[in-house]
């Protein structure tokens, strides 16, 4: 299950007291003061966790509370550093400050850490303050407060490739075929439930991460249908593989199909529209062999798509899907390294 958006409160932990005390021993009548320092307060640390892919455990626990600090004693002990709390969260991870809607960080690369509430820092015992003049401080200083925030999660997908299209264009199917990726589907027009991912395994240790997204309708950009909800997670692909069924049962226009979708594409986005575009006909086993080439051909040229940018593929026998893959690798290192979440891959 995808859940890409959430809300939780974090709290770091407050810094310990400082310690007033005076030393009292035997045979030590000015002993001075020896109050020690109060530790800081722990820190809430988001970091990228790369085997996480949905915010779902948000769904479940809301607050994230650091350890308080530990006060500083006599015999100028220093009280013990909260412990931090760790929040683990999966790469692309947009963290905004809720009251601000200030964007805090970008989760991207595994591993990354960000300290989203400091903890307080630790209060001074006395024995900071004496001096060769003042060599009986009492004075002392309490421990920071402690930060409290309200944050809201967004998930964006960091994906190779993104599969877009229209309501059964195939592209579950086709998915499923490039990938070991089972995707959710519904009886009804639009089938994919949610976003999901697979991996295409290459020749030479190659691998794309391949996400395939709810359809698009006319009006998606605005709200309509369920792409809206999900067109953000296609922001990040480097490739856009645009599945066109290329003989619509109901009888539509393929051409005026594919124009739908990119200008949904183009009212989300610019820089959406922008990535480089494979355009692959969809269910070519549905339609006879002398009749395949003379088809692709008379959309391609309708849409004005360069050949090298046309591939005739049937998701459901297989047949063109491996030269999609090496289409869409040679796309995406064409498209450069936009994002430093690649290099992990």
């Amino acid at each position: 299950m995808l859940v890409d958006q959430a809300r939780i409160v974090v709290r770091s932990g407050k810094g310990g007291d400082g310690c007033s005390h005076m030393r009292r021993e035997k045979c030590m009548p000015k002993g001075g003061p020896d109050g020690g320092d109060g530790g800081h307060g722990g820190d809430v640390v988001m970091w990228v966790d790369p085997h996480l892919d949905t915010l779902l455990q948000f769904k479940y626990q809301g607050h994230f509370f650091a350890k308080d600090g530990e006060p500083g004693t006599s015999k100028n002990c220093h009280g013990a550093a909260g412990a931090d709390k760790l929040v683990a969260v999966p790469p692309g991870t947009l963290v905004f400050d809720l009251a601000t809607d200030e964007l805090i960080a970008d989760m991207t690369v595994p591993g990354t850490r960000v300290v989203v509430a400091p903890g307080g820092k630790g209060g001074w015992g006395n024995d900071r303050f004496k001096s060769a003049t003042h060599q009986a401080p009492t004075e002392r200083t309490l421990g920071e407060p402690a930060v409290q925030r309200d944050l809201r999660l967004e998930l964006k997908l960091l994906a190779d490739v993104g599969l877009v299209g229209l309501p059964n264009a195939g592209k579950s199917t086709m998915l499923g075929s490039l990938t070991r990726a089972e995707a959710k589907v519904g009886a009804y027009p639009f089938t994919t439930i949610s976003p999901q991912l697979g991996i295409a395994e290459l020749p030479g240790d190659r691998r794309l991460v391949v996400a395939d997204l709810p359809g698009l309708i006319e009006g998606a950009a605005e709200g309509a249908g369920l792409g809206h909800e999900f067109l953000k997670h296609i922001e990040r692909t480097r490739v856009i593989l645009h599945v066109l069924d290329i003989a619509p049962l109901d009888g539509s226009d393929p051409v005026t199909n594919a124009e739908v979708i990119r200008g949904e594409l183009q009212a989300f986005s610019e820089e959406l529209a922008g990535k480089p575009e494979l355009l692959v006909f969809n269910k070519i086993d549905l339609v006879p062999e002398a009749d395949r080439a003379k088809l692709v051909n008379k959309i391609g040229n309708a849409l004005r798509v360069p050949k090298d940018r046309r591939m005739a593929v049937s998701g459901a026998t297989g047949e063109g899907l491996r030269d999609v893959l090496e289409a869409c690798w040679k796309l995406a290192d064409r498209a450069g390294e936009p994002a430093e979440w690649k290099s992990s891959h």
